[in-house]
Parts: structure tokens; sequence; C-alpha cells
């Protein structure tokens, strides 16, 4: 019995097989040029000198030959594997193709047995999936013989496996079917494992493929869900309907698209006919609008010959929205289930400009075509009030001249244009010349030979000459409408009054030129404020020997020009031996800031020949600053220098204390107070002294060189010492040219504000 088992196993493999056997021996002969028979014998003789079956040989040879994705699935699950499965995964899924080409139960039985009973599955059930979102068992294969009764049909709502796979339109499994409380079919003999994988070609799911196992799920690796989705694909093609015979269609035409076609030209509302546009992985990723019916009218306002036979996404871009209607197609072509929705938003773009309105739609899957219409919203009455508010309001007034039967349509605006009353004749736009000025003929005859000639959308902008003598400053845009053969049959646009908006430029260009000539002064100003700043503080001077002390400065202007401040400096031999030092900041910018920074420097200079101490010669300054000027406030330090004693005298008037670095140790001298100048009539400054030394350098600056808006003071003066310090050059004769030129290149100021820096450095 074990023996006539086998051989009964055998003949049934070879019975499916031998399909597989003809493709390969049609493949031998087409290659070797032989006879059937000889293709035979050699086959044979192949088989083998590979130590493989016939059959094994003959699904590799058709493998080689096809190319599909059963090729693919089988060439991948071999290299994956660490050894090659027997029977081989290629002969399996060619025999379960081979035993597909009868009905559904015919490919239940060749899959599960060719294909998953070498993987533990023990029961397959083939679904067909409904509009109504119901399930119908197609085929069975592996259940007792009740059980395909009891489940011959699911309504919907129900949460089988199949359902699931169906609504997240992707392959579900479930280690076990009883922990996972879904009903399905064999629930009660086969407790374990199951898979369902969506079946479907083109883009559309027709129904589910749906494998048990007695077991738990074994470990399913990514070669496997490869198999499997191949072997859904093999389900698909046994649940799609079968074409007609070539005889009862003679010319080959499809007679279910045909139908659907007719029935679409018999309907008054907008219907689009839709085939899918598919990758290579059978994924939707456009649709073709195959064909619009005679009521079709686009919400955008194009011609239907511009719709039929473009793709859906380049006719409505706008589509492709999340949510929209291209969404909603693929949702129907996929499921099958239809779509209807009382209001959507349908949204096109033409020229760049978005267009929208709210239509009902409804979709539908019929064959491997999507039927599409719309409704569009019935406010036609309020859309046409509020347009003639709106070209009221904007001075607008439309037309459309028919060049077949010369009828000419105008609204009441463009009689208002014109200055004619409403029962005159409406201007055939050949006339247009003849009532504008005369000086724009040209630019009138360009535009309308751009129209009717060209056959492209125009504009233009003209004088009107009204017979009441006012003229009127038009601009006119028009478009041609031409019939199914591209022949022009009409032209439609609109006038626009825009007198106003042309007295409005002339006003704008004049006040232009006043701008552009107050700009040339402000620039003026500028630029004499800049070059009085220079001829007195150049940008770098170069060290100078005062009595003992070596002086030099550097002064950076502010990056923009119309900044220009008041930033000053002065070092000078006095006639009393002494050297004047000081530094200081006029308050604001321009021209003004320059000439009060000329005032305040000469001032203290002059000021400074009486012998005074640097208190004094503050409170005298401030005095000057007070009386002698329009509203100037500023900062300083001065400072005096007795080279036989080496003691420096200072005060300060609201500005910040100077830096002495000695030994590579920087520190601010002791704070002494005083008022800002210019800001009471008198005051009183307190007077520091500090002795310096051999090798001290003394740093004079103002708040350009520290100032960030982001930092307190204090926090800038630290980061000054800090920077101040870290600059160890050598103390050769250009060690305080290099200290400066360190500080203002390494400076983290951002106030992009007037810097002045004096070095002193003590012989």
């Amino acid at each position: 019995m074990e023996r006539l088992r086998r051989e009964l196993q055998q003949a049934n493999d070879e019975a499916h097989g031998r399909a597989l056997i003809d493709l390969a021996k049609g493949i031998l002969v087409e290659r070797l040029r032989c006879s059937p028979l000889e293709a035979a014998g050699q086959l044979d003789m192949l088989a083998a000198q590979v130590g493989s079956s016939s059959l094994e040989l003959a699904a590799d040879l058709v493998n080689q030959a096809s190319r599909d994705r059963i090729t693919d699935v089988a060439r991948e699950f071999v290299a994956d594997a660490a050894e090659p499965p027997s029977p081989s995964l290629g002969l399996r899924l060619r025999s379960a193709e081979a035993g597909a080409t009868g009905d559904a139960q015919a490919v239940a039985q060749s899959i599960l047995q060719h294909a998953v009973q070498p993987l533990g599955a023990r029961a397959v059930a083939i679904w067909a999936a409904n509009a109504d979102q119901s399930l119908t068992l197609a085929a069975s294969a592996g259940f007792t013989e009740q059980e395909p009764l009891r489940w011959r049909h699911v309504p919907p709502g129900v949460p089988t496996p199949a359902r699931q796979a169906l609504d997240h339109r992707a392959a579900t499994a479930y280690d076990s079917l009883s922990a996972a409380a879904l009903p399905s079919i064999g629930q009660h003999e086969f407790t374990g494992g199951r898979i369902a994988v969506p079946a479907g070609t083109g883009g559309r799911i027709t129904g589910v493929l749906e494998l048990c196992w007695p077991d738990p799920l074994p470990e399913q690796p990514q070669s496997l869900q490869r198999q499997f989705e191949v072997l859904a694909e093999l389900c698909a093609t046994a649940l799609e309907t079968e074409p007609e015979p070539a005889r009862a269609n003679p010319a080959g035409r499809d007679s279910h698209l045909d139908e659907l076609l007719e029935l679409t030209d018999g309907l008054q509302d907008p219907c689009l006919v839709l085939r899918p546009v598919t990758d290579a992985a059978d994924n939707a990723t456009d649709f073709l609008i195959r064909h619009v019916n005679p009521g079709f009218v686009d919400f955008a306002g194009r011609p239907r010959n511009r719709i039929a036979g473009a793709r859906l996404l380049d006719a409505y871009p706008l589509a492709a929205e999340r949510g929209g209607l291209f969404e909603k197609i693929e949702h129907v072509l996929a499921t099958g289930e239809p779509f209807r929705a009382d209001r959507m938003t349908l949204a096109a773009t033409v020229e760049g400009v978005s267009l929208s309105t709210a239509a009902r739609v409804s979709i539908s899957r019929h064959g491997a075509h999507v039927l599409v219409v719309w409704t569009l919203d019935d406010g036609l009455p309020k859309v046409a009030s509020l347009l003639q508010h709106a070209q009221r309001l904007g001075r607008i007034g439309g037309f459309e001249e028919n060049l077949v039967t010369r009828e000419i349509v105008w609204n009441d605006t463009l009689f208002d244009l014109y200055g004619l009353p409403a029962t005159a004749q409406p201007v055939p736009l050949e006339q247009l010349a003849a009532r504008a000025h005369p000086d724009d003929g040209h630019s009138i005859g360009r535009f309308l030979r751009t129209l009717l000639h060209h056959r492209r959308p125009a504009s233009t902008s003209f004088r009107l000459q009204r017979a009441d003598t006012f003229a009127r400053h038009i601009r006119v845009v028009a478009e041609p409408v031409l019939d199914e053969n591209s022949q022009l049959v009409a032209v439609r646009g609109a006038f626009q009054d825009v007198s106003s908006q042309h007295w409005t430029e002339v006003a704008l260009a004049a006040t232009r030129d006043q701008l552009a000539q107050t700009e040339q002064e402000a620039a003026e100003r500028s630029r004499l404020a800049l070059q009085l700043q220079h001829a007195i503080m150049p940008p770098s001077r170069g060290p100078v020997d005062l009595l003992g002390l070596r002086v030099a400065v550097r002064y950076r202007p502010a990056e923009t020009d119309h900044l220009v401040g008041g930033d000053w400096y002065d070092a000078a031999a006095l006639p009393s031996g002494q050297v004047l030092l000081c530094v200081g900041d006029i308050a604001g910018h321009g021209i003004e800031a320059a000439t009060g920074m000329v005032a305040l420097r000469n001032a203290l200079r002059g000021l400074a020949a009486t012998g005074a101490g640097p208190a004094q010669l503050l409170a005298w300054l401030n005095s000057v600053t007070h009386h002698l000027t329009d509203n100037v406030t500023a900062t300083a330090v001065c400072a005096l220098y007795n080279p036989a004693t080496r003691r420096l005298r200072w005060a300060r008037a609201g500005h910040l204390p100077p830096v002495l670095l000695r030994d590579e140790t920087a520190t601010t001298l002791p704070t002494v107070t005083g008022i800002l100048l210019g800001a009471l009539d008198r005051a009183d400054y307190q007077q520091g002294e500090v002795q310096l030394e051999s090798g001290d350098t003394l740093l004079l600056y103002t708040d350009g060189l520290i100032e960030r808006r982001d930092c307190s003071v204090e926090d800038s003066l630290a980061n000054l010492l800090s920077l101040t310090q870290s600059n160890r050059a050598s103390d050769g004769p250009d060690d305080l040219e290099h200290r400066l030129d360190h500080l203002l290149r390494y400076t983290d100021a951002d106030t992009d504000d007037d810097t002045c820096l004096i070095g002193v450095r003590v012989g």
C-alpha cells in the first residue's frame, strides 16, 4: 500500500507538471532547432547529467526563459537559504501555476499540494471580495466537506483575517487564530497560525488568499512572504472574469468597456472613465482619463479635448493632496468599495491660478476601469451675483465675441467703460483701434495678431477715446476659444479701467524721483562726514614717541556709511611738558556727530594748554558741550602724563575705564565718577592717579570695541581683559601695534559702531 501510495503521488505530480515539461520542450525546440521528440530526449539527458528530475529541470528552464516574478522569488529564496530546498521553490511555484489553469477550486488544490504543504500549511481558502464589503468563498482545499458550506458567504463587518487583510491592503499574519479570537473558516480544526494575503492585479484587489496551519505559525522570512504574494497573484488570475469568446467580438474590442462608455454617454452629470497606470510593482501611480461623456463640464473652464486623454494628475494635480480625489479613486480601485460624498472640494491649477469648487462625487470600479461622476454645487445664481459685484467694484467689463455668427455679448460694466448706453451695439474687436488713441495703434495691432492669428492669449493697455472726450486708460486681456478640431470659433476676455492705477503710478514715479534725490543728498552728507572724520582721524596712524611714551592709534569706522559716528581721540605734547591722552564718543551719527566731534576735540586741546588737571578740563568741556553745541551729549576719558615722575592723572565723563597691562596682567584703572558731557549745565568730576612703570601698556578705547547686544558691560570688560592678556607678543618695536591689531581682530563686539583704540607703552 505504501508503494502504491508513492506511485500515485508521483503520477499526480507528473500530471500537474506536464504543462511545465511541455513548456520546457518548447524552449529546447526553439533554442536547439530540434524536433519535439529530440527535445524530450535532451530534457531527460540533461536531467540525468545534473542529478535532478525532469520536472525540476523543466521548472528551471521555464524560470530562465520567463524572467517573471516567480523567477525572482525562487532565485532570492535559493540564494538566501542555507541549502537548496527539496523539492525546489521554483518547482513548487511553477507546479502551482500549472494547476491554476482551471477554475478557482483547481487553483486552491494546486497551491495546497505543490506550494504550501511543504511549509506545514494544511488548508487553503480563496475569498472573493465584493463591492458591499462582504466576502464570498470562491474555493477551498484541505477542509472538511461541511466547512465550506457554512462559510460560503461572510457579511460586511465580520472581522475575519481576510477582512483585516482587505482593510489594511497588506498581508496579515496571526501566530494563533484562537489567541487572535477572530472567526474564520476551519476555526475549530486549524487553531494555529493564519496568513491572509490580498490578491489582485493591476492595482486592484479582487480577493484574499488565506493559508491555515494546525500549529503556531512558524517563522516567516522575507522570501516566504514574497512567495505568498506570488501565490495570491495566481488566485487573482483565477478570480478575474473570463473574456467573451473572440467570435463574439471579432475586432478584439473590450465589450465591458464599450458598455461602460455607452452608459456614461447617457448620463447628464459629468463623468470620467479612468484606467490605472501602474509601476513595476503593479501599484497605481496615476490614472489615464480614457473617456469623458458629452455632459462633461470642467469646473476650471477647459474644453473636453484638453481633459480626455490626459493623466489625472496632469489635468488635476491638486487631486494628489492628502485625503483628496486621487486617494479616494485609488482606494476604490484597490478594494472595489464604491465611494460617495455629498460635498467634496475639487481643485485644479490653470496657468498658475488655483481654482476650486464643491461637488457631489461618486466613484465606482467597473472591471479594470474606474468611473468618476461629479455634480457641481448648484450655487450658480449666487456665484453670478458675486461675480457681478466683483466686476462692478473692480470696473471690469466682460465680453465674448463669436467669430462664426458675429454675435457679441457685453456686460453692463463694459457699456459704462465705453461711455455707451445699454441699448447701443457692442464694438467688435476689429474696430478696437478706431476707438483708441492714435499712438496706441501699434500695441493694439500686436494684441489682435497674437489673439486671432497665433491663437494665443494676449493682453495690452491703451487709451480709450470716448464720445464725451474723456480718455480712460484701459487694460484688455483675452483668450481664443477653439473647437474640438482646434478651429478658432470665438474670443472671450475682459476690459478693466486702470485709470486710477495709471495716475497712481505717475504720482509714485514723482515720489520715487524725490526719494532718489533725498537719498542722493543723504549719501552726499554721509560722504562729507566720512571725509571730515578721516581727515582729522585717519583709520591707522603709525606709532609716535611723545616724551618717553610710545603711542599707537587704531580707528575703525562703522561698516555702513550712513552710520558715520562721532568717536574721536587725541595724543599731544603740551607746553607744560605733559602729554595729553584722550578718547571720546559723540552720541548719534552723521554729519552732526562728525562736526560735534571736531568741536569737542579742538576745544579740549585748547583747554589743556591752560595747565589745568583732567577733572577741571572735563568740567570746562562739559560747559562747552552744553552751551556751545546743539543738544549734543558725549562721553570722554582725559589723562595727563608727567614724564618726569611717570605719574598719570585721569578723569572720565560717563566713559569706560582705561585698561592697564603690567607683567601680562590686565586690570582696569580705579573707578572715578563723572557724568557724561552736555547732560547738565555744571558738573564736577573726580580725578584719579596711578604710578606707571617702565614696560606698562595703557589702553584707551570707545564702546564700539567691546559692546554686545546679548552681554552686560561688566561681562564685556571681563572679555576685554582676558583678550588683552592672551596676546603674548614679543617685546619688539612692533609689539604695541601687534597688540592693537590683535584686539581689533578678535574682539566679539556686534553693534557695528565706530571704534577708537589708543595704545600707550611706557619707555
